[in-house]
């Protein structure tokens, strides 16, 4: 496993790391998941994402509970706060944020998480009072530092703007193969700043493993099949024309020895913006293979065939 700094920070993360979306909040069985996290740090991983909203509270609970008794130096823990944990309870306000904070670390079982994050920018709140509420909680020490997810360019200039608060060390946004829109405004401006990109769904939801098959329905055991995990599978990821361009990336992975879910982190990791990847995984032989992803160099040559076939279909 490789690792590589986050932003600005003096944390050190894994180039692939372990999320609990879909994965931890209930879509996999206990056990199965227990094992993932197990496998997780066996090949090196040491970077946990998860969010108070996963399962409303379920993902922090489990890795709470998963995590306790280990070093807890010795693995990075974020997890974020924005979306509805009840019907009154949701936002960046500053008391949403001491009381979802406090909560999390409840429920993880820690006095800190390395890395705090806006899950998404909260439009009824004032900046101001959400970056004063996050500068607070870095002061008081129960995180380390603050990142955002999924913020718009002009957000965050704005926030960089505010003097005296803690400045962001991470963005979190969608990015893979097929999903290339951060390139335009959000890499270039969190790189300008000293801001790393932890990106999620680099696999696109899966369909960049090729395992879903133009004109078939899912296999049985994937995602896509699963109602508790497949939500955000959209009907343009599951498209014949997308599906079609991506099994076109098989003979370039067979050709280099990887799978495809290695090839599409690989081309993720090419762009040193990119501090980690994260995955989520319901099998440890999963972890195993996404993993061995750190490290993979693709040549110019490669990643022009890459865009050859995927340039018609990426977003």
């Amino acid at each position: 496993m490789h690792y590589r700094p986050l932003g600005n920070s003096d944390l050190q993360v894994s180039e692939i790391s372990l999320g609990s979306w879909l994965t931890y909040s209930g879509g996999v069985e206990r056990q199965q998941a227990e094992a993932c996290v197990h496998q997780a740090f066996d090949v090196g991983i040491n970077f946990i994402d998860t969010a108070n909203v996963y399962g409303r509270g379920a993902a922090e609970q489990f890795l709470g509970e998963v995590l306790r008794g280990r070093d807890r130096s010795s693995y990075v823990l974020a997890t974020k706060v924005f979306f509805p944990m009840s019907d009154t309870d949701r936002g960046l306000s500053a008391a949403q944020i001491r009381k979802q904070l406090d909560a999390s670390l409840q429920r993880l079982q820690t006095d800190y998480v390395d890395l705090y994050q806006c899950h998404r920018y909260d439009v009824n709140t004032p900046l101001e009072e959400t970056m004063m509420a996050l500068t607070e909680a870095v002061r008081q020490g129960k995180t380390r530092y603050i990142g955002f997810s999924e913020w718009s360019s002009a957000q965050i200039k704005a926030a960089l703007a505010l003097p005296e608060v803690a400045q962001f060390v991470s963005s979190q946004p969608q990015y893979s193969m097929l999903w290339r829109q951060p390139e335009a405004e959000v890499f270039p401006l969190c790189a300008a700043h000293g801001i790393g990109q932890i990106v999620w769904s680099p696999l696109a939801q899966g369909v960049l493993t090729g395992k879903y098959q133009p004109g078939q329905p899912p296999p049985a055991d994937s995602r896509a099949a699963n109602e508790k995990m497949n939500a955000f599978l959209g009907d343009e990821l599951r498209s014949d024309r997308v599906l079609s361009a991506v099994q076109q990336l098989k003979p370039i992975a067979a050709e280099l020895g990887l799978s495809m879910a290695q090839l599409a982190l690989a081309w993720v990791l090419r762009d040193r913006r990119v501090s980690s990847a994260i995955i989520g995984a319901s099998r440890p032989e999963q972890i195993v293979d996404n993993a061995a992803a750190s490290g993979v160099v693709l040549s110019e040559d490669v990643l022009q065939r890459i865009e050859d076939v995927l340039s018609p279909v990426a977003a």
